[in-house]
C-alpha cells in the first residue's frame, strides 16, 4: 500500500468515526422539548412545567419533565429523530415536522354528514367530541335531523415545530425501564431488578434410536433469570393499554432492557384500620383452638380499644 493510499484509508476511517459520534439508534435519550403548531403557535406537547403553567394546563396527576425515548424506535417523529441522531448531551435543535408526518393532511372527505340520532343527545352541539362507529370526531353543525361531523385529527394540516434539548443518555437498566414505563403509560412506578433462580421445564432430547411416536419427555431445571419487579399502582391497574396489551409492552421492555422477565407485584399496605382488623383476625382465629385463654382475649380487646361486652351484646341481638 502506498503512502497516498494509506492516507486516504485513514481519512475514510476518521470520517466514519465522525459519523458515528453522538447519540445513535438504540440509545436511551432523555429529551426536553416543546412542540407548537407553526401557523397558530398552539401548544401540542411539552415537558416544561413552566410552559404548561403558562398555557393553563392542569398539572394534577401529570408530571412535566424530560422524557426518555429509544432513538430509532419511532417514539418521536422521524424528522426529530433524524435531527437528534449524532448530537451530544447538551445540544439543542429546532425541527419543523410537516403536517403529513405529524397529524396528517386535512382531508375534506373526512367531514361527513350523518343522522343526528347517531350522536348522544348531550353532545348535539358544535364543538362536541363524539365517537361514531369507532371513529373520533368533532361536531361542526347540527341542522334539523342532520349533523356535520369532522373526523380529521384536530391538528390535521398543521406543521409542528419542535424545540428540544438532549438532557442525558440513560445507561442504568432500572432508569431505562422506568423511562419506558413513563413513555408508554405516563406513569413511573417503583421498580428494581433482581437475579432469581427459577424452575423451568425443558424438553429432553430423544435418543437416536427412540420411538418417533413417543411422547416428548420434559425435565425441570433451575435457571437464573434477571427479573424486573414493578410495583403495581392503581394508575397502572386502570390503564387500558396495560390491561389489554401488557404482554406486548413487557416484550418491548425486555427487548430494550437487559431482563428476562417482568414481574408486576401488587402491594397491600398493612397500616391503618386494615392492619388492626388483620391483627384481630389472627387473634380471633386463635380463640378457636383448644385451651383458649379468656383473660388474654379480653386483655387483647382492651389494647385494641374494643369493648368486649358491647361486642357480646351485639352478637346476642343478631
Amino acid at each position: 500500500m502506498t503512502d497516498e493510499e494509506a492516507e486516504t484509508e485513514d481519512a475514510a476511517a476518521e470520517t466514519e468515526a465522525d459519523e458515528t459520534e453522538g447519540v445513535q439508534d438504540g440509545d436511551f435519550v432523555k429529551l426536553a422539548y416543546t412542540a407548537r403548531t407553526v401557523e397558530n403557535d398552539q401548544l401540542v406537547d411539552t415537558t416544561d412545567p413552566e410552559v404548561a403553567e403558562e398555557e393553563g394546563i392542569d398539572q394534577e396527576g401529570q408530571e412535566f419533565a424530560p422524557r426518555t425515548i429509544v432513538l430509532g424506535e419511532g417514539h418521536i417523529f422521524d424528522s426529530v429523530e433524524d435531527d437528534v441522531r449524532g448530537k451530544e448531551v447538551g445540544d439543542t435543535g429546532t425541527v419543523v415536522v410537516p403536517a403529513a408526518e405529524a397529524f396528517g393532511e386535512y382531508d375534506e372527505d373526512d367531514v361527513r354528514t350523518l343522522s343526528a340520532e347517531k350522536i348522544p343527545e348531550d353532545d348535539r352541539h358544535p364543538g362536541a367530541q363524539v365517537q361514531i362507529d369507532g371513529e373520533e370526531g368533532f361536531v361542526n353543525t347540527i341542522i334539523g335531523g342532520r349533523a356535520r361531523v369532522d373526523f380529521n385529527h384536530p391538528l390535521a394540516g398543521d406543521d409542528v415545530e419542535y424545540d428540544y434539548e438532549i438532557v442525558d443518555v440513560v445507561t442504568d437498566e432500572v432508569e431505562k425501564a422506568s423511562g419506558l414505563f413513563e413513555m408508554f403509560f405516563d406513569i413511573a412506578p417503583e421498580m428494581h431488578i433482581e437475579t432469581d433462580e427459577v424452575e423451568e421445564e425443558t424438553m429432553v432430547e430423544p435418543d437416536e434410536d427412540a420411538d418417533e411416536d413417543a411422547e416428548p419427555e420434559f425435565e425441570t431445571e433451575v435457571v437464573e433469570k434477571r427479573s424486573l419487579y414493578v410495583e403495581s399502582v392503581p394508575q397502572l391497574q386502570m390503564n387500558q393499554q396495560w390491561m389489554f396489551g401488557k404482554q406486548q409492552v413487557a416484550q418491548q421492555i425486555m427487548s430494550h432492557v437487559d431482563v428476562d422477565r417482568v414481574v408486576v407485584q401488587e402491594i397491600i399496605d398493612g397500616g391503618g384500620m386494615g392492619g388492626m382488623m388483620g391483627g384481630m383476625g389472627g387473634m380471633m382465629g386463635g380463640m378457636g383452638g383448644e385451651g383458649a385463654d379468656a383473660e388474654a382475649v379480653e386483655e387483647a380487646l382492651e389494647e385494641a380499644d374494643v369493648d368486649a361486652d358491647e361486642i357480646a351484646a351485639e352478637l346476642d341481638e343478631e
